[in-house]
């Protein structure tokens, strides 16, 4: 296929029932052909970093263990052998098209800080800028998180920081499912596929529940989640089967395989790194109307406040949620939690009488605030 891509720069994940095929192990076929796919994209100018699963799958295979011990060292030795054997096989197969790749161990801890988000994106665009396809990985070896199946941990989810890092234009989420389905089709015959998600709502979000695989730590519930993080990061998303023919180019060109994920307006890298929440320190809970003013963007005013969760400082970024426990967003409050704990429910003129002190009279001023 030579026809003129739609995406130039793209973030493809691939899961590790599709890298194994269910069986246990690394599916060199299935491998090279994926591979063989983003070299033509290559060719063609597309820029790709791939998120890749399937560390602990090879360390498996290469020590001959296949029991299903759950203990985090155990997972962690895989894990520490699995990674050089899955980057030479990429790096074998790559080799074939005259392309170098690269790896990039990442925890949640190395991009935690405002310098720490920079240097990694800027790390990840040199290597783009020369060319390099980039391998990505949860760092297993020291993440305990990706290993106890935390909220953050998988690469569903990684991929869509990733893509959000990276200012893509497509994430492309790679499994052995088709997308999004209207029930679960390994137990409804009736379950139709859904084509275009246009936001990722609770009612989308309960679609996915036990959608997804059992070998990997993703299922289809942490591609959605990856779809909502990235669609607010200005990134469109698609879930869809690997196993399709070709899979990568189509989608690259505009084939509408699978379910797309419609990407909001494209922000800035400050709003970006805001919505990623990954240096947020807290929660704040806020009432009704605070959640309606907020979700358009107005300022958070102590009077909206409900409760506070977690120690944070002035400065420090905290997620925002609503009395159901719904995320909002995201914001950088004026003041720590201890002051806000005590100014919740206040009017705006109470505050320096409160504290003795006033740094403003908005919790969170609607300039440092960006709304998922």
């Amino acid at each position: 296929m030579t026809c003129e891509l739609c995406y130039k720069r793209i973030v493809v994940k691939l899961g590790t029932n599709l890298l194994t095929g269910g069986s246990g192990k690394l599916d060199r076929d299935v491998m090279s052909g994926l591979i063989a796919q983003m070299a033509n994209l290559a060719k063609q100018g597309g820029e790709i970093v791939v998120v890749s699963s399937g560390a602990i799958a090879a360390g498996k295979e290469k020590l001959g263990l296949y029991k299903k011990r759950k203990d985090i060292p155990f997972k962690q030795v895989l894990a520490s052998v699995g990674q050089s054997r899955l980057m030479n096989v990429y790096d074998g197969l790559f080799a074939k098209y005259n392309l170098t790749v690269a790896q990039a161990l990442l925890t949640k801890a190395d991009l935690n800080d405002r310098s720490g988000y920079l240097n990694t994106r800027n790390t990840l665009l040199a290597l783009i800028e020369l060319g390099v396809i980039t391998i990505v990985n949860e760092n297993d070896v020291v993440a305990v998180d990706e290993i106890q199946e935390a909220k953050f941990g998988d690469n569903d989810n990684l991929s869509a920081m990733v893509a959000n890092l990276i200012d893509a234009d497509l994430l492309l989420i790679l499994s052995d499912i088709d997308g999004l389905y209207t029930a679960n089709p390994k137990d409804d015959p009736n379950a139709t596929l859904i084509p275009v998600v246009e936001r990722v709502t609770d009612e989308v979000e309960a679609l996915a529940g036990g959608a997804g695989s059992n070998v990997g730590t993703g299922g289809m519930i942490t591609k959605i989640e990856a779809a909502k993080l990235a669609t607010a990061s200005g990134v469109r998303v698609v879930i869809t089967s690997g196993h399709a023919q070709d899979v990568i180019q189509r989608v690259s060109i505009g084939e509408s395989l699978g379910t797309h994920f419609l990407p909001h307006a494209r922000p800035d890298a400050r709003h970006r790194w805001l919505v990623s929440g990954l240096s947020a320190r807290g929660k704040i809970v806020i009432d009704t109307g605070a959640a309606r003013a907020v979700a358009k963007c107005s300022s958070l005013l102590p009077a909206g406040v409900k409760s506070v969760d977690g120690a944070f400082k002035r400065g420090d970024i905290v997620r925002l949620l609503d009395e159901d426990g719904r995320q909002i967003g995201y914001g950088i409050t004026n003041y720590d939690s201890m002051d806000v704990g005590r100014i919740k429910g206040a009017h705006t003129d109470a505050i320096a009488s409160i504290l003795g002190h006033n740094f403003g009279d908005e919790v969170i001023h609607r300039n440092n605030l960006a709304v998922c």
